[in-house]
């Protein structure tokens, strides 16, 4: 029988049960031997157990900082299991130079974006935002539209093939449109296999009928999408944001909206979230925003602690982790 090792959970108290049901803690106990209580960013400093036999961190959202004085407490780490998505909260040079190996269950949480970016993208083709909108407050019930593209021989624009892009473009082979992406890191040989057409920013924003934006926020992303872009748009088009507020240039982008009520806005993603009650992003016409929904909710998120055993498993066989990450891949990743 396999020796079991030592790990513990360490997340947010209400993230532990949404993520690691009876099944997949059932799953893990053959294996791991878990300190118990499951510990938090608050609890931790001061748990009075033995951590420093720990070789396996099983973290979700609500994991601290991997700094020096966090991986002293924990100074036999050798692996993160993150049931979530985004590293960037909690990644440092100091775990990587430690040796900590890292994977995540990003490529489960993508699902879910991409099935409602898929479904977005359907809405925006059919123009429903825009009927809504006459039907509440216009009272007016009109089902043609001249500027509807529909779902026949449009375009579909993806901002970035990452790991969510590359899944909305296989997703939008069920439907008859061009796909059109911009993404100036992406392998044409990749864009080619996923029947995409690679173009410059300001043409995806010009030749799409919806806008669909799957952008990392680094650097050079911040606030990369301005006045510009939205003015190219063309009319009665869509721009979908499920990726991070922090790429668009809210007050240029809004500054558009105001001057063409004919183009339209589908924000799951804003800066400032929760968004306010006086933002005025919730008082135009042509907008519409969902409280950061895209991701895993609810039952959905056991998908990413499922994803986790599973790696776990990889890991203890010695065989490759399908979401394991590297230090050289933190400057392409959300």
């Amino acid at each position: 029988m396999q020796k079991q090792l030592n790990a513990i959970f360490l997340m947010d108290d209400n993230v532990l049960p949404l993520v690691y049901g009876p099944e997949e803690r059932a799953a893990l106990d053959g294996f791991w031997i878990f300190e118990s209580p499951p510990l938090t960013a608050l609890n931790l400093p001061s748990h009075r157990g033995d951590l420093s036999r720990v070789e396996a961190v099983f973290s979700s959202w609500g994991m601290p900082v991997l700094d020096e004085a966090m991986l002293d407490l924990l100074p036999s780490c050798r692996i993160v299991f993150h049931a979530a998505g985004t590293v960037r909260t909690f990644v440092t040079p100091a775990m990587w130079q430690r040796g900590v190996r890292l994977t995540t269950a990003a490529e489960a949480n993508a699902i879910p974006v991409a099935e409602y970016t898929l479904a977005a993208i359907i809405f925006s083709l059919k123009h429903t935002w825009q009927r809504l909108f006459e039907l509440r407050v216009l009272r007016n019930y009109r089902r043609t539209d001249p500027t509807m593209p529909g779902a026949y021989g449009s375009t579909v624009g993806l901002l970035s093939l990452s790991r969510i892009g590359r899944q909305v473009a296989e997703r939008l082979r069920t439907l008859d449109v061009r796909v059109i992406a911009y993404d100036p890191v992406i392998e044409p040989e990749v864009a080619h296999l996923l029947n995409v057409e690679l173009c410059s920013l300001d043409e995806v924003f010009q030749r799409a009928d919806v806008i669909s934006c799957h952008m990392p926020l680094l650097p050079e992303t911040t606030e990369v999408l301005r006045a510009s872009h939205f003015t190219r748009m063309k009319a009665g088009a869509v721009f979908i944001n499920t990726a991070r507020g922090g790429v668009v240039h809210e007050i240029e982008m809004m500054e558009v909206l105001c001057r063409r009520p004919d183009i339209f806005a589908v924000l799951d993603v804003v800066q400032a979230e929760p968004v306010p009650a006086s933002s005025p992003l919730l008082a135009l016409p042509n907008v519409v925003v969902t409280p950061h929904i895209a991701g895993s909710l609810g039952p959905e998120c056991r998908r990413m602690g499922r994803f986790m055993v599973a790696e776990a498993q990889r890991y203890l066989a010695g065989e490759p982790m399908h979401g394991e990450m590297l230090a050289e891949q933190m400057g392409f990743t959300a």
